[in-house]
């Protein structure tokens, strides 16, 4: 006799299911199918043609390699600044009380309330020329600095967007540790730098995982802030994919770009969790 399939569960997802096809993977299937098509300077792109062409130019120019490097690399600083200050941040919300832990927690996220554009205007104040950041540095003999219009300011903004997108995950962890577990340690005679080590680091890997994941991802994929705090001259990718569609109106070179940026991010990240998660395993192990 058979067993009779449920397929409540399955009507109750199918709307969100429609949604997810509809709004996101039909683009990606539009998109990609619009990166195999040629490109004419006088007709634009050619429908109904296949051509590699995209990809095998992205390929063998290094003027795109210097731009992939840039981006991963300072998407993976961001990462990485994000983790060392947003992870301690984390730990020094769990630990107050209120009403403090509402008011920290309010101004940690506060930015995400705030345009990103409007966020790289400030910075761009903040950083250029005339700037309250090189007026202090003048002030203490250092003279003015240049911050504006390279990959400082974009580490510098991008920090300051993406902080809460680390903290948040890293805060959720620590409220499941119970918090006789570090007295424990601490009882045994173990030191605090110890009790954080092997006690509290195991517990939020899974929350900083989470963290870094977000980060990378919204910082290699970034287009205000390097746009306006970048300039011209130091182009990541999601701006050249912007020139592309807009400036040189060849989108399907700009739809094989993004692409290769997309899978770029799809293996760095699966790499990234699957080291993290083997080592998170034999930590409990």
């Amino acid at each position: 006799m058979k067993a009779r399939v449920n397929w409540a569960p399955w009507g109750l997802a199918a709307p969100a299911l429609i949604l997810f096809a509809v709004m996101l993977l039909a683009p990606l299937a539009l998109t990609f199918l619009l990166s195999f098509n040629a490109f004419d300077a006088d007709k634009g792109p050619v429908a109904g043609t296949f051509t590699l062409g995209h990809y095998l130019h992205v390929a063998q120019d290094s003027y795109y390699y210097e731009i992939f490097w840039r981006t991963l690399r300072v998407s993976a600083l961001v990462t990485l600044v994000c983790i060392l200050v947003g992870a301690p941040e984390a730990y020094i919300l769990s630990r107050m009380g209120s009403p403090w832990r509402s008011i920290f927690l309010l101004i940690i996220l506060a930015p995400l309330l705030i345009s990103v554009v409007v966020r790289a205007f400030g910075w761009s104040m903040l950083l250029g020329p005339e700037g309250l950041v090189n007026e202090v540095l003048r002030l203490v003999g250092l003279g003015p600095a240049k911050l504006l219009y390279n990959e400082t300011a974009i580490v510098i903004a991008l920090v300051h967007v993406m902080l809460p997108f680390m903290v948040i995950p890293v805060w959720t962890s620590l409220q499941k540790l119970d918090p006789w577990v570090e007295n424990a340690a601490l009882s045994l005679s173990a030191s605090h730098f110890t009790t954080l080590r092997r006690v509290v680091l195991p517990q939020v890997m899974p929350g900083i995982l989470s963290g870094s994941l977000i980060v990378f991802g919204l910082s290699a994929s970034s287009f205000a802030i390097p746009g306006l705090l970048g300039g011209r001259r130091v182009k990541m990718v999601a701006t050249l994919i912007y020139d592309e569609y807009l400036n040189e109106l060849n989108w399907p070179l700009g739809a094989a770009i993004a692409f290769i940026l997309l899978a770029a991010n799809l293996v760095i990240m699966l790499g990234w969790n699957r080291m993290v998660e083997g080592r998170y395993r034999k930590t409990l192990g």
